[in-house]
């Protein structure tokens, strides 16, 4: 079975919650891929004493969703019960770091003794992306590609940075371990340097457990909480940021929280408008927010409404001009409408943002779209590309070769270029170069043989 549906799988699982002077919404969907291989962590409210700490995480699972599901339930708890000091006062930040490194590396090597991973029945493995929050202090906490920024003062404070094999740090290690970087994989399969689970890349003798071809210790990046400042931490899986930036992803949550209290809902909207942006990928988002985070403003909501009014009107006019061949199908209505100067499309999320209204005005007014032949709302091309499988197919192609040079990327492109002029039924494959370009994998069947980060030597 390919990595892929022919429909995207739209049902979310979203939630929301609040405590310790915290308001907090996720969601997650999985979209394309034929499995759902993320999962979530939302405690409020720490045991052993630690009732005004915090703790959210967003595990990527990658071939496999039995590592990503473990860590969900039982990474907190590896953390907490390591032995370390989890007090508040400056000598204890230390402490509170290496609890957090001991709980990594004891649930990887816990584990290992799963009878279906050591007899390599199930070879999955997970990044995790993780935000403690103690009263005075934010301890962001990463192992992979996902990612956590935290917005501060109306813009990014700060990001964890993405562990690929292409960052010299991470090459040398894994070179050191007797292993090669390839295609920004490690041995050519592997897009994370990183990560829980993934045993067939921990087995070098005479190396410890974070000398291996994958590490699981973690990155952990302490900052002071500033009570004026602090607005809101994002985590998200590559999935979301392969079609948003930083920037983009952080500007795009202001502009919801300004017309929207509901932060299920805000968590819902990203979700959806990466997947109209085209991720393909799983998607899962959390988000925590600070009593300094935007509060609804009447004039954004005004703006807001005037924009889905003339949304509205626009998808009348546009079905009101019927010709002989009838009423426009949707991709027509969305390429006209994205063909427009809109004012005060959402930033961060442009026209995508935007798709639900514009989709369900079409419906409404158009009811029977589907027995006519239209293509349905998991066909239909992305407002950020082309229609078609070849155009995607081709964009890819042109985006990659555009971000690299070397002899094997050419070898790529001309195989698969002849293995689409042959008549092959290919699907759409955004290829994903391992830089800051929002691509996707080379390997449709190894949901986790891809790349996304934040740039490559």
């Amino acid at each position: 079975m390919g990595a892929f549906l022919d429909k995207p799988k739209t049902e979310k699982h979203s939630a929301h919650g609040e405590g310790n002077g915290l308001h907090y919404g996720l969601s997650s969907m999985q979209g394309w891929r034929v499995e759902m291989e993320d999962a979530h962590t939302a405690v409020v409210g720490l045991p052993h004493g630690l009732t005004d700490w915090s703790f959210f995480a967003v595990y990527d699972g990658h071939a496999g969703s039995r590592v990503a599901n473990y860590c969900s339930a039982h990474l907190l708890e590896h953390i907490l019960s390591g032995g370390a000091e989890f007090g508040q006062g400056p000598s204890s930040v230390e402490g509170v770091k290496d609890g957090i490194r001991s709980g990594f590396l004891n649930i990887d090597e816990y584990m290992r003794n799963f009878s279906d991973l050591r007899q390599g029945l199930d070879r999955s493995g997970s990044t995790a992306v993780c935000v403690l929050l103690s009263p005075t202090h934010l301890y962001f906490i990463n192992c992979g590609d996902s990612r956590a920024v935290l917005s501060r003062d109306g813009k990014v404070g700060f990001s964890t940075q993405d562990h690929k094999p292409c960052n010299p740090r991470e090459k040398e290690r894994i070179q050191n371990a007797g292993g090669s970087v390839m295609i920004q994989r490690v041995n050519g399969s592997l897009a994370v340097s990183r990560a829980l689970g993934d045993y067939d890349y921990k087995c070098v003798d005479g190396k410890g457990p974070t000398e291996q071809l994958v590490s699981p210790e973690p990155e952990v990046c302490v900052l002071e909480r500033a009570a004026e400042g602090d607005e809101f931490v994002v985590l998200a899986c590559d999935g979301i940021w392969d079609v948003m930036s930083n920037e983009e992803l952080c500007e795009f949550v202001r502009s919801r929280l300004l017309v929207c209290d509901d932060l299920e809902k805000v968590c819902n909207s990203v979700v959806d408008t990466c997947l109209h942006k085209g991720s393909r990928d799983n998607m899962s988002v959390v988000l925590v927010c600070f009593p300094g985070a935007p509060k609804i403003s009447e004039e954004a909501v005004k703006k807001e409404e005037e924009l889905d009014k003339y949304l509205e009107t626009r998808v009348e006019e546009l079905l009101g001009t019927c010709g002989e061949t009838g009423a426009p199908d949707l991709v027509s209505v969305l390429r006209s409408i994205a063909s427009e100067n809109i004012p005060n499309l959402p930033p961060g999320g442009g026209l995508a943002s935007k798709r639900s209204v514009i989709e369900a005005v079409y419906n409404r007014l158009n009811p029977h779209r589907e027995e006519e032949g239209a293509p349905s709302g998991g066909e239909e091309e992305s407002e950020e590309g082309g229609g078609s499988m070849s155009a995607h197919l081709l964009e890819a192609l042109r985006q990659f070769r555009l971000h690299h040079r070397g002899q094997y990327r050419t070898v790529l492109e001309e195989s698969l270029a002849t293995y689409h002029l042959q008549g092959e039924n290919t699907p759409a494959i955004p290829l994903r170069c391992g830089c800051s370009c929002p691509r996707s994998s080379i390997g449709p069947d190894n949901p986790k043989t891809k790349s996304t980060g934040t740039g490559c030597d």
